[in-house]
């Protein structure tokens, strides 16, 4: 049985986050440089099985196209060539990041983890993924 990945993308970092082999706990994995996600993810396949890509996409209150939905979209495009075999779903990210700033604050972490932004990136890409696993059982 293979994992769900999913991705909070963004023009510079990419948080990553990935289900456990039960696909009910989305946890976060790693954050890494936008231009390496597709290498990343490569790698990873060799080794592990990937059922579903859930990708973070960006809109704005009025549920319209934001400067990063463009770079979104053309990353949504890269995976889908890339592994053709992997469905693509994604989820609203609205609020995402400022969730997962708040929890780390609630986390009682200290400045400096709050102030690394690949911290916040991977449980942004948590939270996105927690988000498709809550709604994908109703």
């Amino acid at each position: 049985m293979g994992r769900i990945m999913s991705f909070d993308y963004g023009s510079k970092r990419t948080g990553i986050a990935i289900t456990d082999p039960l696909k009910i706990i989305a946890s976060p994995y790693k954050t890494c440089e936008s231009n390496k996600v597709l290498g990343f993810v490569k790698n990873y396949i060799e080794n592990n099985k990937i059922d579903l890509f859930v990708v973070g996409f960006p809109i704005n209150l009025k549920s319209k196209s934001t400067d990063a939905t463009r770079i979104v979209k053309k990353f949504i495009q890269l995976l889908k060539k890339t592994f053709p075999l992997i469905p693509v779903k994604l989820i609203d990210e609205r609020y995402t990041s400022k969730i997962a700033s708040k929890a780390i604050l609630d986390a009682g972490k200290n400045k400096k983890y709050r102030k690394e932004k690949s911290n916040v990136d991977r449980i942004s890409a948590s939270l996105i993924l927690q988000s498709y696993l809550a709604n994908s059982k109703i």
